[in-house]
Parts: C-alpha cells; sequence; structure tokens
C-alpha cells in the first residue's frame, strides 16, 4: 500500500506519556475474505446477531487492534451468528511513528467525524484518504447488528462507555458489565461518530452500538481494558459461550471503577484560535457549578452543573474541534 504523507501541522505537538504499547503487524490481515482489505468476517454457519469489532478508527489508538490481534491469533470463532473484525483508518495506523505518536491519528480529517447521513454519499466532499476508507467499510457497517468500536484516550483517565443517547445503549453497556463510568452523549458538533450510524442512533432500531474508551492511548492497561471489553461485549451478543475466555479476564483483570451513568449536557466546541483550559484537566474531574473551565478568546468557559464532569478535555485546541464535554450524574437512572 503507497501510505500518503501525514500533512495535518496541527496533530504535530509534543508527547508527554510513554509509549508502552507496541502496534501489532496487521499484513497478514490485509487479503480478507470480505473483498475489503484489513476487514475478516468470521461465520459460524449458525442463526444469530452479525456482530462488529471496530478498531484503529484513529491510527495512534492501537489497543483496538492489539485486542483483534489477539482475538485472531488464538483462533477463536463464534459458536452462532456472525462475527466481523475491522481495522478501519489503515494509512494512518501502518505510519504510526513511536517518535510522534499524535501525528497518525489520521491522514486528512478525522475518520470518526464522517457517519451522518448523506455525508459519505455527497459527490461534492473531498476526497480525503479517510473519506475513500469510510466509503469501502460503510455497507458492512451498515449490516451489522451490534458494534463495538474500541477507542483511547489523550490523557490518563479512568475508562469510559460512552453509550449514545438512547436508553438502549445504556441498557446494553450495563448489560456488558464493564466496571467503568457509562457516559450518555450526542458525540461531536463536528461530525457523527460510526458508534451513531443509521440505525445505531435511532430508538425503533434493533441495533446497537458502544464506543469504549480505554484509557491513555499508549499505557499497558489500555490493551487489557480493550480485550477484557470486547470479551464482555461478545458474550453479551450470545455469539460467543458465557465463560469464553474466563482464563484472559482471571489473569488480567481490568482496573475496577464505579460504573454509574452521566448525561452529557453540554459539548464546548472551540470557536477560537485561543482557547486555553484555566488548569491542565485531566479529565474525569469533577467540578462544582460556577468554577471557570476555560475561556476561548475573551469568552469564559463554566461548569454549569451542580457537580460537572469533565469528559475527556483536549489537547487538539484549535477551531471546531470539542474542546470538553460536560456531564452530570443521573443519580435515578435504572
Amino acid at each position: 500500500m503507497k501510505l500518503k504523507t501525514m500533512n495535518d501541522p496541527k496533530l504535530d505537538y509534543k508527547n508527554e506519556f510513554p509509549v508502552e504499547l507496541v502496534n501489532p503487524d496487521i499484513s497478514p490481515y490485509k487479503n480478507s475474505n470480505t473483498g475489503i482489505d484489513y476487514v475478516i468476517t468470521l461465520d459460524s454457519g449458525l442463526s444469530g446477531p452479525h456482530v462488529f469489532i471496530s478498531s484503529i478508527v484513529h491510527g495512534n489508538e492501537p489497543c483496538g487492534a492489539l485486542a483483534i490481534d489477539w482475538f485472531l491469533k488464538n483462533d477463536y470463532r463464534p459458536l452462532s451468528g456472525k462475527l466481523t473484525l475491522g481495522f478501519m483508518n489503515i494509512e494512518a495506523y501502518l505510519s504510526f511513528d513511536p517518535l510522534n505518536p499524535n501525528r497518525t491519528r489520521w491522514v486528512e480529517e478525522d475518520f470518526n467525524r464522517l457517519w451522518a447521513e448523506g455525508v459519505l454519499e455527497d459527490p461534492k466532499r473531498k476526497r480525503t484518504s479517510e473519506f475513500l476508507r469510510a466509503n469501502e467499510v460503510k455497507n458492512i457497517v451498515s449490516q451489522v447488528d451490534y458494534l463495538l468500536d474500541i477507542h483511547s484516550m489523550q490523557k490518563p483517565c479512568v475508562p469510559l462507555m460512552m453509550a449514545g443517547m438512547l436508553k438502549k445503549g445504556i441498557d446494553f453497556a450495563r448489560d456488558v458489565g464493564m466496571q467503568m463510568p457509562i457516559i450518555s452523549d450526542s458525540g461531536h458538533n463536528e461530525g457523527m461518530r460510526m458508534r451513531d450510524y443509521f440505525g445505531f442512533s435511532n430508538k425503533e432500531s434493533q441495533k446497537n452500538a458502544l464506543l469504549v474508551e480505554c484509557g491513555q492511548h499508549w499505557a499497558k492497561s489500555s490493551e487489557i481494558v480493550a480485550i477484557e471489553t470486547m470479551i464482555r461485549f461478545l458474550r453479551t451478543t450470545s455469539i460467543m459461550d458465557e465463560n469464553f475466555a474466563d482464563d484472559f479476564i482471571y489473569k488480567n483483570k481490568a482496573l475496577n471503577f464505579q460504573n454509574d451513568v452521566y448525561k452529557v449536557g453540554e459539548i464546548i466546541t472551540i470557536k477560537s484560535e485561543n482557547f486555553k483550559f484555566d488548569q491542565d484537566w485531566q479529565g474525569f474531574e469533577t467540578l462544582k457549578k460556577g468554577v471557570l473551565i476555560g475561556k476561548d478568546d475573551d469568552e469564559e468557559v463554566y461548569a454549569p452543573f451542580e457537580e460537572t464532569i469533565l469528559i475527556m478535555p483536549s489537547k487538539r485546541l484549535f477551531p471546531g474541534k470539542t474542546a470538553v464535554r460536560l456531564a452530570y450524574k443521573l443519580s435515578d437512572y435504572h
């Protein structure tokens, strides 16, 4: 594959975190049985749901690729239904440089902001690397019943399960049973995520999706969280035995956090070139109402809720991007 030069200078910001993970070699998975490079379907031949595990939507988030590689190297197979395993933003991933790891989040644009209705079909839209790859995979994504999209975060933070805006997503997250906070949110004003594509965000549809943020991008613990989340997700969809991969869970117990439900009530989208946080927020801090979060040029941003939870404050502080999402606890959720 001829790779495009990574050409977004906005991604050239300093990395202060150790790169503990080694990207797996995914070249054996290029020539697949789906007709789409790096997208593999394992069909049990028996009736059941079609489940999709997605990785490297962002090229510098290797934990999902490590999880899929672990599954395939162990030669696991679904007992019913079908399982599709996808490596998504290939060009960005294959260009990863541990000495400049932020730069390969994308090639030309964010793969995970392209999934609103009509975007991928827009004939006037620029044919970026991400746009073309998303069009390669969109048909199979639209076919699946359940999706787990595996991600990681810029800063050290407790893992988060992003369940979308609907009750079905929150309930699904609870069924999966990972001990991590569940976040009900609509994503980003910049564009729709793959986890919200068509039926996943339609309350009348039986389709369901989760996005897991496993921890800091290159922390060893993120790999463990990714694999355990995948294991529990596959059990929940019923295509794997309820005791599938117990040995991994017992040996590599993922970090154990509370799993209350939080709702994002406000998304702070950056307007100017001069956005600055008041402090170096790491994520999941709880602030009292009225505490200064940051400034967008001369506009001050304050915590709006009695207890405001900071969801994934960003290091990419340029116009149009999400600076941070502000949430509150759904204490009465059942």
